[in-house]
């Protein structure tokens, strides 16, 4: 089996919950506050670990009291800072939880968004086949250097996903992602704004047009869908008890790339992915625990 490239951030997560957000000028107490291992490159790469599919996870750690809590937290789970920047903080994700369980993120950006790819001169990329890549990067300052490198690695498939920022992220800079024929992930508000549609059945065509490859939307409680250009198939959703949502949709396509490297058709990895996801928004956090994950394995029979 061939490898996967994951390129993206580990951050420390501030989890601060509260009843509502407030309003400007407001005031409120929050309820708790915990800290914990994030970044969407990181949880993709933890349930593509679950599911034993070997990969490469290029995530840059900088320096300071984050920077320093991320690789000692890294080192805890048995992994190594892929490359350490010495010359610039690493940041952290506010994650402002209120009772629904929904999250609202305040991100102080450092190093671990940046990227560099000389750091991965000692990889042989013939013995990849996929790479996963986030909207938070592209947008960055070395975004231009993650889309030169996807060019000149054009045997890869791109995973893309977006984020809410997706609209946000420089036109060109998306166009360029877009020649590359990506796989898009991304959530049902998020291809519903960037397109400037009503309906699902609206944005699918629009954005295949630009993309000409897959398009996985997801939609919280009511399921995911995946789009080929001809048909837009439903996965229903699973029944969770949500604490958070925190990392939902990091799961979600990790869990989609790992299903499809064990040959998995489209909507059976669709349905795995929504497994998986629910089991996410069920805890604190975004770091799904093996003993959790290792509940759903029996369910993911063929």
């Amino acid at each position: 089996m061939k490898k996967t490239l994951i390129i993206g951030s580990t951050v420390l997560d501030i989890i601060i919950n509260v009843e509502k957000l407030p309003t400007t000028t407001g005031d409120c107490h929050i309820n708790s506050q915990t800290m914990s291992i994030g970044g969407c490159a990181f949880n993709v790469q933890n349930i593509i670990n679950l599911f034993e599919v070997p990969n490469v996870f290029c995530s840059p750690i900088g320096t300071g009291i984050y920077g320093d809590y991320v690789a000692s937290q890294l080192k805890k789970i048995g992994l190594s800072p892929f490359v350490r920047v010495a010359d610039q903080d690493n940041g952290c994700c506010y994650c402002y939880v209120e009772s629904n369980g929904e999250r609202t993120f305040l991100s102080y950006h450092g190093a671990e968004y940046t990227f560099d790819p000389m750091w991965l001169d000692g990889l042989n990329m013939d013995d990849f086949d996929q790479v996963y890549i986030c909207g938070l990067e592209i947008e960055e300052s070395t975004g231009n250097k993650i889309i030169s490198f996807l060019n000149e690695n054009r045997h890869l498939q791109v995973f893309f996903a977006p984020g809410p920022r997706f609209s946000l992220i420089d036109k060109e800079r998306i166009d360029d992602i877009f020649k590359l024929s990506p796989i898009v992930h991304l959530n049902k508000d998020e291809i519903l704004t960037f397109t400037k549609t009503t309906t699902l059945e609206q944005a699918v065509k629009i954005l295949y047009a630009l993309t000409n490859n897959l398009i996985i939307i997801t939609d919280g409680e009511n399921g995911s869908y995946i789009y080929d250009g001809e048909h837009l198939q439903h996965a229903k959703g699973i029944k969770a008890n949500v604490v958070d949502t925190i990392g939902a949709g990091d799961s979600h396509i990790g869990a989609f790339m790992a299903s499809r490297k064990s040959d998995y058709s489209y909507i059976k990895s669709l349905e795995i992915a929504n497994q998986v996801s629910a089991k996410v928004v069920g805890i604190k956090g975004s770091l799904l625990p093996s003993a959790v994950f290792r509940q759903i394995i029996p369910k993911l029979k063929p």
